[in-house]
């Protein structure tokens, strides 16, 4: 098995790609937009934050999502339209509860797994991508969200995890740009930020450099195993891999489906505006500090010396890509509010699609079918966890390829572990 397709030009795509191209496989990867990291990988929070680590898979965040169903700018919005999907979907969201803790731990483990290959990758390809390592601070503004952010502090450190409280007066030493009453706050020192878009390209590249052929602009019209292995139909025609690697974003479901498997993908809308310093006073009162705001659900990045990211938010609306006024000014408003120094008067919009499973973890494995391998259902953290199982998946490949035809087809679709 040494010719591998990789569909999906997305953040855990070019990863994937990239990590078997570093094995020596013969990678195509298809990409139906004309560059990579066009549509979920284009304008992330752009945090690397194993402090984020926490499923919604918790009774709390389910109520809340409940109260907020008829808030238009609610953190959290449910469309009460009915579908099959988003109802089988949001019954084993709700079943997952029972894996709170164990899969909040285990993303933990996961993400701090993940950084070391991503930094690694970086230096190794000289990828410039406004990385950040200050640290992130989550900021809490009354007592019960800080005792629940104490509790979740505590799952992260089964997973290896150091995350250290702090109260007002460090909060503003660590921050000194931040305004507002908060209660306390804690501050994760070995996570990061950086531009998911620039890493995404420069990554591709690289994989491109080892031998991958990216073939972008390029739109799958169809998928299917037959006895000599999996093929791919695009308007160029229909060819043969030894395997195929499903990272296709929101996309994964269908064509999994083609491929004989369920995967239960959903997609979860998320918003950001990227705000342009463009005078002396708004770089300085920015924060250089990244920022989880567990309230409003908002997060911050600090891009290079002209660019503030915000984003955050959820919305269950189907494959719906609008981006909706009422869901950008919140995060407008929040900067306003916690960096009154900011103008805002420049502000670009932006929604993307999360690919979220059930129980949040990502679905890394092969599939029932000979030579199907799966790489997807990040949710949020994508490019937090992107590194790892691209690993994963690339050391699941080679061990099937050298043990030959005789394991290759048996399911081994299972959530991402450590």
């Amino acid at each position: 098995m040494q010719n591998i397709a990789v569909i999906g030009g997305g953040i855990t795509g070019v990863t994937t790609a990239y990590a078997l191209a570093k094995r020596g496989f013969t990678v195509t990867l298809f990409e139906r937009q004309r560059y990579a990291a066009m549509e979920t990988s284009y304008a992330n929070g752009g945090q690397i934050s194993a402090s984020n680590g926490e499923v919604w898979n918790h009774w709390p965040t389910i109520f809340k999502g409940l109260r907020w169903m008829l808030r238009a700018d609610a953190p959290l919005l449910v469309n009460p339209k009915p579908s099959w999907h988003k109802l089988s979907w949001l019954a084993e969201f709700v079943a997952a509860t029972r894996q709170y803790k164990q899969n909040t731990t285990e993303t933990a483990r996961l993400a701090i797994a993940a950084r070391d290959h991503l930094y690694g990758w970086a230096a190794e390809e000289g990828i410039d991508f406004s990385l950040e390592r200050r640290g992130i601070l989550h900021v809490y503004r009354d007592k019960k969200g800080f005792d629940h952010a104490a509790e979740v502090t505590k799952l992260l450190a089964d997973g290896g995890l150091v995350r250290e409280p702090v109260g007002p007066e460090e909060m503003r030493k660590i921050e000194p740009n931040l305004a507002g009453e908060f209660y306390g706050g804690f501050y994760t020192e070995t996570d990061a930020t950086g531009d998911i878009h620039e890493f995404t390209i420069g990554l591709a590249k690289a994989a491109e450099q080892r031998g991958a052929q990216m073939r972008y602009n390029t739109e799958i019209l169809d998928v299917g195993v037959s006895a000599s292995g999996p093929w791919i139909k695009t308007q160029e025609g229909q060819e043969s891999f030894d395997g195929v690697v499903v990272s296709a974003g929101v996309g994964s479901r269908a064509l999994a489906a083609k491929l004989g498997d369920r995967l239960n993908v959903y997609p979860v809308k998320g918003y950001s505006i990227t705000v342009e310093l463009e005078d002396e006073a708004s770089q300085a009162g920015a924060p250089w500090m990244s920022l989880l705001d567990d309230e409003t659900k908002l997060v911050t990045s600090r891009l290079g010396a002209n660019r503030l990211r915000v984003a955050g938010t959820a919305e269950f609306n189907g494959y719906n890509r609008d981006i909706r006024a009422d869901r950008i000014q919140p995060l407008v408003d929040w900067v306003a509010e916690l960096f009154p120094q900011v103008s805002t008067r420049r502000v670009i919009p932006w929604a993307g699609l999360r690919p979220m499973m059930p129980d949040m973890m990502p679905r890394v494995g092969s599939g029932r079918r000979s030579g199907v391998f799966y790489n997807t259902g990040h949710g949020h953290l994508g490019w937090t966890l992107s590194a790892i199982t691209a690993e994963q998946i690339a050391e699941t490949i080679v061990s099937q390829s050298e043990a030959g035809d005789s394991v290759v087809g048996q399911s081994s679709l299972k959530r991402a572990h450590g």
